[in-house]
């Protein structure tokens, strides 16, 4: 079926960016993005859900690595100030 859609700049522009990616047709991309948006959640690629395995992060007790930043400006501030001393 042929048909004129009125198309956005913005989505013109990543139907075109995706379609040279792909290296496929705007008509095969805009198709494919329609059945996609159309079909629903469950065919947008939505796997199973992604789990966070966690792993001991080898810190002392005590040590907050929250503040590590902190940490590493106080080192940087020593070290500033050991070389104007020098």
């Amino acid at each position: 079926m042929r048909t004129t859609v009125t198309l956005d700049p913005d989505v013109a522009e990543k139907l075109k960016r995706l379609a040279h990616a792909r290296r496929t047709s705007f008509k095969e991309t805009l198709n494919d993005a329609l059945r996609r948006g159309l079909s629903g959640p469950s065919a947008s690629g939505v796997g199973k859900p992604f789990r966070v395995r966690a792993q001991a992060s080898g810190f002392r007790p005590g040590v907050d690595h929250q503040r590590l930043n902190q940490l590493v400006d106080q080192l940087a501030a020593d070290e500033a100030v050991a070389r104007a001393d020098r």
